[in-house]
């Protein structure tokens, strides 16, 4: 493990310092790591849009919306390649909640969630889509996340 020493301006510092504070890190470096590891995972996603990942897609939609729940559906039995696992709650009298779990390419992954977010009767999405890295140390490969390495 290498050591990094940096200098911050007093404001950047304290506020670093509060934030450790507000996530419960043990230490600074903890809470350094988890930001370049998000930070970087972001980069390398947008940079390598072939680039393996793992996402949750979550959406809010009117399930009395018309033929809106078939729709879902058969977007999600379209891309089953993609759809590892879909959870369903229902909010209130019209509206429901899923969040599905997808696993692919970054550029397939991202398709497949607008194609959802744009379905009409579908709000409050959010894609978080988590990088993964191919390992090859034992002779035959594996998707793991890459915070993991």
């Amino acid at each position: 493990m290498k050591r990094l020493t940096m200098s911050l301006d007093d404001e950047l510092a304290e506020a670093f310092e509060a934030l450790v504070r507000e996530r419960g890190y043990e230490n600074r470096s903890e809470a350094f790591r988890d930001l370049l590891r998000h930070d970087l995972g972001r980069v390398r996603l947008q940079q390598s849009p072939e680039q393996p990942c793992v996402a949750i897609l979550s959406y809010v939609y009117d399930h009395h919306r018309r033929q809106l729940s078939t729709r879902l559906t058969d977007l999600q039995h379209e891309h089953h390649e993609l759809t590892v696992s879909t959870m369903h709650a229902h909010l209130d009298h019209d509206h429901c909640v899923e969040a599905v779990i997808l696993r692919g390419r970054a550029a397939a992954v991202r398709e497949f969630a607008q194609s959802v977010i744009t379905q009409p009767g579908v709000s409050h999405s959010q894609l978080h889509l988590v990088p993964m890295t191919l390992h090859h140390e034992h002779g035959h490969p594996h998707l793991v996340p890459a915070i993991i390495r």
